[in-house]
């Protein structure tokens, strides 16, 4: 999940940023209260941009986004800085968030998990790229990749993505065979992991850079 959550990152300096968010997180488990002002300032506009992009509502997106940081403060203590970026840990809960208020207006269930399953499958498939590490130009690579992908694999992966449906529901939705989709997803989340770098590459700009 972390590539398609790469896509919505826009800090100039995303490891400059990490060390930024760790250090708020271990303020805000202090009581820091100023700490989590500054991680709103720092992320609050990209995860209600994906919000409202899930939601189309932007009360309920700023509803979504409030949940998330309170829940993110109440959690403070208990967050392992060392498991990754927190941005991403900010995403995935505004994108889970968002998605159960969607289905919860059209009467489905929440969903369990990071669903649907082949999005996980495609980003498992290969080592994953620290989000942190991401330089702007690799942002700017797979957005680019996104824009080119054929429009029917592009339009299976939003709905599944942004709008949070099952394989099932989305091949309903697109009338196509249930195989179809679950080809038409993972080959397009497989083309854009192509644009990433290696993790070693990353780890190696990151080293010269420093």
């Amino acid at each position: 999940m972390w590539l398609l959550l790469a896509l919505a990152v826009e800090a100039d300096d995303p490891r400059r940023s990490r060390d930024a968010d760790a250090e708020a997180m271990r303020r805000m488990a202090a009581g820091d209260g100023g700490a989590l002002a500054e991680l709103y300032d720092r992320h609050g506009r990209v995860l209600f941009s994906l919000a409202v992009r899930i939601l189309r509502d932007h009360g309920d997106a700023e509803e979504a986004v409030q949940d998330v940081f309170a829940q993110a403060w109440r959690q403070a203590a208990r967050y392992d800085t060392t498991r990754g970026a927190v941005v991403a840990w900010l995403l995935m809960m505004v994108r889970s968030r968002s998605i159960d208020r969607l289905r919860s207006r059209r009467g489905q269930p929440p969903l369990q998990g990071d669903h649907p399953t082949a999005l996980r499958d495609a980003a498992d498939a290969s080592t994953p790229v620290d989000l942190a590490l991401l330089t702007a130009d690799h942002i700017k690579r797979v957005r680019a990749a996104l824009e080119d992908l054929p429009e029917v694999q592009r339009a299976a992966i939003d709905l599944a993505f942004h709008e949070g449906l099952t394989h099932a529901e989305v091949a309903e939705r697109l009338q196509q065979p249930l195989g179809t989709i679950k080809t038409r997803i993972r080959l397009g989340l497989l083309r854009l992991r192509a644009a990433l770098p290696a993790a070693g590459e990353t780890h190696e700009k990151g080293e010269g850079d420093a």
